[in-house]
């Protein structure tokens, strides 16, 4: 049986290799997160990543754990790299991009996981015709199991679509949208693990209402969601099918089943999303000026 290890090394080979300098404009929890993926992933060397941001102490822990290049200056983070992955919180980016904008060239490649700030706003603060992805990926990006989409500028070439896929499949799932589709993948999946956690802490609470202690009763509800996702990933079934697999006539599920439905769960859960992805659509339409 082929080990994990040799599983994971067939995956790394099967990106598309990068070997360009990168700069990590903000590293955050996501920064940091496709920072580690693209090392991992062998797509450039570490030599060849520059982190920056404003914290020292930050980029010191960086520098020592992954032997990356590291600096305090955006314009001298620029002017080093090729690809720039933008990683900033959103009330930033107006200031970064304008730093950004004395060293910018046009073959550089933006790719930007800023929520809710529209390529054309990028494309207009940078002044040029460059090649700019914008991506929505989530939290899960941290432990190499995000969900991330990711919708490509008008100027963005081929190779350019294979590199920022890569990036991102580095630390999970890719899908390829329309700009218009991210404020709904963000009320899916950038929200997305917010619901999952609800679930699992009342899954939690249900098995210590009937008598599990909470170490127990978290152990089996983390396990059973994880479990449960990896298999729907893996057998490529209906969720559907899943559930009609554990559900017996008369049994323990079917009832607990007509509970949830008479409660109005699948009904609550797409209505957050819907509701997500409104409030997605108004908060960039406020970021953006529009």
């Amino acid at each position: 049986m082929q080990t994990k290890a040799k599983e994971v090394t067939q995956k790394h080979e099967d990106y598309h290799h990068i070997d360009r300098p990168i700069a990590i404009l903000g590293a955050g929890n996501m920064g940091s997160a496709l920072m580690k993926g693209i090392i991992n992933a062998k797509l450039t060397p570490p030599k060849k990543i520059i982190a920056c941001d404003v914290n020292p102490v930050k980029l010191q822990a960086l520098a020592s754990e992954w032997k990356v290049r590291t600096t305090l200056d955006i314009k001298e983070a620029v002017k080093e790299s090729d690809i720039l992955l933008l990683c900033v919180k959103p009330q930033t980016l107006t200031k970064v991009l304008e730093l950004m904008k004395e060293s910018i060239r046009p073959n550089h490649l933006v790719i930007s996981i800023v929520a809710g700030m529209r390529i054309a706003f990028i494309q207009q603060m940078l002044g040029t015709n460059l090649g700019i992805v914008r991506t929505m990926p989530n939290i899960a990006a941290t432990v190499d199991e995000g969900a991330a989409a990711v919708a490509f500028g008008k100027h963005v070439t081929v190779e350019q679509q294979k590199i920022a896929k890569s990036i991102f499949e580095a630390v999970g799932e890719v899908v390829v949208v329309t700009e218009d589709q991210l404020d709904a993948v963000t009320g899916l999946s950038g929200s997305g693990p917010a619901y999952i956690y609800m679930v699992i802490e009342a899954l939690i609470d249900g098995g210590v209402k009937m008598g599990l202690a909470r170490d127990i009763s978290t152990k089996l509800a983390i396990q059973t969601v994880l479990g449960s996702a990896k298999l729907a990933k893996s057998s490529g079934l209906h969720p559907a099918i899943l559930r009609d697999q554990v559900t017996t006539p008369g049994g323990t599920t079917i009832n607990a089943i007509h509970e949830l439905e008479s409660h109005g769960l699948r009904s609550m859960l797409i209505d957050a999303v819907a509701t997500a992805t409104r409030r997605s659509e108004e908060l960039s339409k406020l970021m953006n000026n529009l």
